[in-house]
């Protein structure tokens, strides 16, 4: 049965969707059926609201005050460390709204932020002869991957796809629906573009910018075996700020079972997104001088591909229904120092289904002023991934270890692909940190919104200095 009675703002409000308490039938199922990562934890929300309106979110903001819940907000679920599974909070959950707009005129897209950037969002606007850089992951809902930055297809080139939102309706503390843009509620769009989870504010519409779609579209992948990995990477980490920033450079360690079965091998890839063939050519040729090439396993050069087998690749490496931990880093240092640095987290994966990547953001583009704020020209990311429970230990283990053992060369981190309950790490400038702290203050005094899940709270520190 519910643990006390409903109030008046619950009970006066028709629901477009379903508000869920426990001892309701189907509450438990509400907590965890949207939640991509099946290592769950045991935080237990003290409600659901899957909301079906907008009107149900201003309405479940008002009556978590009113109850004196916390807010925890759910957009696409994909969080690797469960964000939105909050003790004692209301869990409003995004994932029943699902506007998509497009202006013929201006080239702006609306979108609830439950929508899927490549399975959604991206169809529908590449039917319009348009793109958008969402989530490699098509699953991955756009309302977290915005908030937190948004490391989308070819960042190193475009940007990050925070800096692509021109607005976004949002229901603040006080349960009041306003916009936000460059010229309203200035505040409040200066920290939805980068705060994550941090952001106090349940965000119903994003504005967004988008852009003309590339006209052809085709990728460089080279293949080689572990053994390479010195000379491939040093090699690798000496170059890539020399190529044309239409290419999107990854680096890639991981069990390719149309290569080999027995161990893991080492994929170079790069991604032109061009106009023809021709300049596909152009912008992928350096990778033809890469010292260990004549020794590659696979070796593809410039070969057209498209955005659904992309996709579907990304569906491939990213399975439901398993446990993950994950982590990341964002690392400078010569190529010899990160190449050393790295050598665990890339040559001793703990099983046959982990992965981990080295992307590119080379050569660093300035920010725009935004809560987001910290980045270095190499982000490296490691993804651990098992079905049996049995293994969660052993797998926690070895991704500490192989994150420990970069930390010489680690500035910080993207909260996109981090847990600050398990392990602190920079990922924001000072200034920025400071001035969300501010703007927090003002808007949500009273810590109406969960705020980071970080044990005793977010630092924004790194845990050794």
């Amino acid at each position: 049965m519910n643990e006390q009675p409903l109030t008046d703002a619950a009970v006066d409000h028709r629901w477009a969707g379903s508000l869920l308490t426990r001892g309701d039938e189907g509450f438990d199922a509400a907590v965890v059926d949207r939640v991509f990562n099946r290592r769950l934890p045991v935080r237990r929300p003290a409600a659901v609201l899957r909301a079906g309106s907008e009107q149900d979110v201003i309405q479940g903001v008002r009556l978590a005050r009113e109850r004196g819940w916390k807010v925890a907000v759910r957009s696409g679920g994909h969080s690797w460390a469960q964000w939105s599974m909050r003790d004692e909070a209301l869990v409003i959950d995004l994932g029943g709204l699902h506007e998509l707009t497009y202006d013929e005129g201006t080239g702006i897209a609306t979108a609830s932020p439950a929508v899927r950037g490549g399975t959604d969002l991206g169809p529908f606007l590449e039917e319009r002869g348009r793109f958008f850089p969402g989530g490699h992951c098509p699953t991955v809902g756009i309302g977290g991957f915005l908030l937190q930055g948004g490391q989308g297809w070819n960042a190193r080139g475009w940007g990050w796809a925070a800096e692509y939102i021109i607005g976004i309706d949002v229901v603040t503390a006080d349960g009041d629906l306003v916009h936000a843009s460059e010229t309203e509620n200035t505040d409040l769009f200066w920290a939805a573009r980068g705060s994550g989870p941090g952001f106090f504010g349940v965000v119903t519409r994003f504005h967004l910018r988008t852009i003309r779609l590339f006209g052809h579209l085709a990728q460089t992948v080279q293949v080689y075996d572990l053994q390479e990995y010195d000379e491939v990477m040093t090699w690798l980490q000496g170059m890539h700020h020399t190529v044309a920033d239409t290419a999107e450079i990854v680096a890639l360690t991981h069990t390719d079972r149309s290569v080999r079965t027995d161990r893991p091998v080492l994929t170079v890839t790069a991604l032109a997104l061009v106009d023809d063939a021709a300049e596909a050519d152009r912008v992928l040729a350096p990778f033809r001088d890469c010292p260990a090439r004549s020794r590659a396993l696979v070796d593809v050069d410039s070969a057209p591909t498209t955005l659904a087998e992309q996709r579907a690749r990304q569906l491939l490496e990213n399975p439901e229904g398993h446990r993950w931990v994950v982590d990341n880093a964002w690392l400078s240092g010569t190529p010899q120092e990160v190449v050393s640095a790295a050598r665990t987290v890339y040559t001793d994966l703990p099983n046959d289904t982990s992965f981990t990547i080295w992307f590119s953001m080379a050569p660093l583009r300035q920010l725009p002023d935004m809560a987001f704020s910290l980045q270095s020209e190499i982000y490296l990311a490691s993804y651990v991934l098992w079905a049996d429970a049995a293994h969660d230990e052993r797998c926690r283990l070895w991704l500490d270890r192989a994150m420990a053992e970069l930390e010489p060369v680690t500035v910080g981190q993207y909260l996109g692909d981090g847990d600050l309950a398990h392990r602190q790490v920079r990922f924001m400038s000072d200034a920025a940190w400071q001035r969300l702290g501010r703007i927090r203050q003002d808007r949500d005094p009273d810590g109406l919104f969960v705020g980071y899940l970080a044990g005793a709270g977010a630092t924004n520190q790194n845990h050794w200095e």
